[in-house]
């Protein structure tokens, strides 16, 4: 099958099922399925096969770079919050996530340090985060909310991929983590159920780094060794365990 052709068909399945779920279970729920790699995943595989094995780890090792960068937009957003409306907000933590990228650009960490690096970080970032405070009610998404999430991120995916031969492999790796669904995700809730609801959507974000993390660890370990099949099928399974033990944090502090 053409790679484009299946970029069509896989990308709209992942980003359709996953805001389904997160349309059902609520705003954490929704940040906490937002750190799963449903973006970057794809982009990996589809650089895996349209590449070496070699660039395709320097990719991997890019995109768990930014997991940094994550965790900063996630900060300045969750405590500009705070203060201001969702475009002072936006706007303040997009910036501290393009000056994060860049510098991650200009670091390079061995691949193992770098993992418990991310994990040190994430661990962090919820211990920095506000404190957690109760949200009375859920608004209803519009019906456009699915579909347009289906179009930037299909959208995204073609664009990263098709450009990466020109950009190179760390870089395409660190935009890969563009936080263009926590971004959406965050400025519906704060916008219709205030600061207290986006908070929650990025600390479920920020649980659900941990299998973010996972996957990468497991794929940079297997990706130039291993046929793609073992790979992605170690990092996806190593991911639904993290994803689940997280799930069930994230239950037991939202009760």
């Amino acid at each position: 099958m053409n790679i484009f052709v299946l970029k069509l068909i896989l990308a709209p399945i992942i980003i359709g099922s996953a805001s389904l779920a997160g349309r059902k279970w609520g705003s954490a729920v929704s940040g906490w399925l937002v750190g799963l790699p449903l973006t970057s995943g794809p982009v990996a595989f589809f650089l895996a096969l349209s590449h070496d094995r070699a660039f395709a780890h320097d990719a991997i090792r890019g995109t768990l770079s930014g997991g940094f960068s994550l965790i900063a937009f996630t900060l300045t957003y969750a405590w500009t919050a705070k203060r201001f409306n969702w475009v002072v907000s936006i706007l303040t933590s997009v910036f501290v996530f393009a000056c994060m990228t860049a510098l991650m650009q200009n670091i390079v960490i061995p691949f193992m340090p770098l993992f418990f690096c991310v994990v040190a970080v994430i661990f962090i970032g919820l211990r920095l985060m506000p404190e957690q405070e109760v949200v009375m009610s859920d608004s209803i998404p519009g019906k456009w909310d699915i579909p347009a999430r289906i179009l930037i991120g299909t959208s995204f995916i073609l664009l990263i991929t098709g450009i990466a031969p020109y950009i190179g492999a760390r870089l395409t790796g660190l935009l890969t983590t563009i936080p263009l669904y926590i971004s959406i995700l965050t400025i519906f809730a704060h916008r219709h159920q205030g600061h207290a609801s986006a908070t929650n959507v990025l600390r479920g974000l920020i649980l659900g780094l941990f299998s973010f993390a996972g996957f990468y660890l497991a794929l940079g370990l297997l990706i130039e060794n291993s046929s793609l099949a073992v790979s992605f099928g170690a990092a996806t399974f190593t991911t639904l365990v993290i994803q689940g033990a997280s799930l069930f944090i994230l239950r037991l502090t939202h009760k």
